[in-house]
């Protein structure tokens, strides 16, 4: 069965048609339309929408319905939501005969206990608004933890392992036997680690304080936050190849923002440790993860783990997804 993935992130669309794990075709480009014309026999489409919500806790195939209610998410991923109903409504269209079904980043995170996923704020805050931990990069998550399972050559749900999934964006999982039981992200990306441009954690009350007594509005505010923070706020960059040359150069900015980056990374490895029984391995996957030992060294250096790499295939998470539920 050939299946095209729609990966559409909040500024760029990944596409590939897979059959089974073998990739037949693979474009970057902007143009759903034209990749489709000229690939053959496509028989269902899996779409990486980002949130689902508390709705949507395993894949679904889409209907009119299940579009209304992923674009209802919207306030939750402003950026990322109307893309993938974007690229849903074009792909339906482009090919109605195929079985399409959405597969959400925050639905690996679904199995979090609630000592986990709630937030210590007045309940009813808690009942009148989604403010929960929901959870990213889940389908890289459940990618990375069954492929160090098959390397380990030990079934995934015979393992706890911390996977370590760092890009521009960048989170952590605790995996215990197959299930997410918490990660670093929250209710937004902004939370937990260091990232491109984003702050990772802060103290809300940094953010109170530089709008009563900075004079910051809202949006000023949320732009530092989302795009001129992390290692860009740090070194003026958010290229981690870049710091890592300018830092064996003896640039003090980027041997700054290497330090502030591995110590938040080692503190909420650390984190995900203690969610879990033991740690079999820690498991790496991302463009820094992937290819960045100095990170994975100087992160993993004090913990007692062996240390996998693997390559990021939110693809092929995604197709076996729509392969199980088409069979």
């Amino acid at each position: 069965m050939r299946v095209l993935v729609v990966n559409a992130g909040s500024s760029s669309l990944k596409l590939s048609v897979l059959d089974g794990d073998d990739t037949v075709a693979q474009s970057d480009a902007d143009d759903l339309a034209t990749f489709v014309a000229r690939t053959s026999g496509i028989d269902a489409v899996g779409h990486r929408v980002v949130h689902g919500g508390t709705e949507f806790r395993e894949p679904v195939v889409i209907d009119d319905v299940v579009v209304r209610a992923i674009a209802a998410l919207t306030p939750l991923a402003p950026i990322h939501q109307p893309r993938a109903v974007r690229y849903i409504d074009d792909a339906r269209t482009l090919l109605p005969d195929a079985i399409h079904v959405a597969c959400f980043d925050t639905a690996f995170h679904a199995t979090i206990p609630a000592a986990a996923h709630t937030y210590a704020l007045p309940k009813e805050w808690r009942t009148r608004w989604p403010v929960r931990r929901f959870g990213f990069h889940g389908l890289a998550h459940a990618y990375a933890a069954r492929a160090a399972a098959e390397h380990l050559g030990r079934a995934v749900d015979d393992l706890d392992l911390v996977t370590c999934h760092l890009g521009a964006g960048a989170s952590l999982c605790a995996v215990h036997r197959g299930r997410s039981v918490d990660t670093t992200m929250g209710m937004t990306p902004l939370e937990g680690l260091v990232m491109a441009t984003r702050a990772g954690s802060v103290d809300p009350g940094l953010v109170l304080w530089v709008q009563q007594h900075g004079g910051l509005r809202l949006g000023h505010v949320e732009h530092a936050l989302e795009e001129a923070s992390g290692l860009t706020g740090l070194a003026e960059t958010g290229d981690m190849r870049a710091i890592l040359h300018r830092r064996a150069a003896g640039d003090d900015d980027a041997t700054l923002a290497f330090d502030v980056y591995i110590h938040r990374l080692r503190r909420e490895i650390g984190a995900m440790a203690a969610s879990l029984d033991r740690v079999d391995a820690l498991v790496f996957s991302g463009g820094v993860g992937e290819h960045a030992p100095e990170v994975r060294d100087a992160a993993a250096r004090r913990f007692d783990a062996p240390v996998l790499v693997v390559e990021a295939r939110e693809d092929l998470e995604i197709a076996r997804a729509v392969a199980r539920i088409v069979a």
